[in-house]
């Protein structure tokens, strides 16, 4: 059974001292994604990538804004099928610590930020 989340949820994770927050947030309609992600990016004027994945109303998009091909987006993207998860975007905002992860240290890292996000949140049947 499909599930959604009605309210923001914010989760933080740290690794090798780059820091990683996750948001789930509820998306009712594709166009209200442009919005939300300016605004994570002025919040966030520091961070070095906003990675994210969206579905909402059958429709899906992914981004690894500037990290390696198939290591942030994507992951997250199939995240959220796998755990169908809809009219949801999920975004990850990462602080770079300053030590390189490598693709597969950074792919399970934004797997796990997404992961617990999801955790933490109060997902709810549509």
């Amino acid at each position: 059974m499909a599930s959604t989340v009605n309210k923001q949820f914010i989760n933080q994770i740290e690794v090798m001292k780059s820091k990683f927050i996750a948001y789930l947030v509820p998306l009712n309609n594709e166009e209200d994604f442009k919005p939300l992600l300016a605004i994570l990016r002025k919040e966030h004027k520091k961070a070095k990538h906003i990675v994210y994945a969206y579905r909402v109303n059958m429709k899906s998009k992914s981004s690894d804004d500037g990290e390696p091909k198939g290591t942030a987006g994507h992951p997250l993207l199939e995240l959220l099928h796998k755990k169908d998860i809809n009219n949801v975007a999920l975004l990850v905002v990462r602080y770079f610590g300053g030590t390189l992860l490598g693709a597969s240290r950074l792919l399970r890292t934004y797997l796990q930020a997404g992961v617990d996000v999801i955790n933490a949140s109060e997902l709810i049947s549509i």
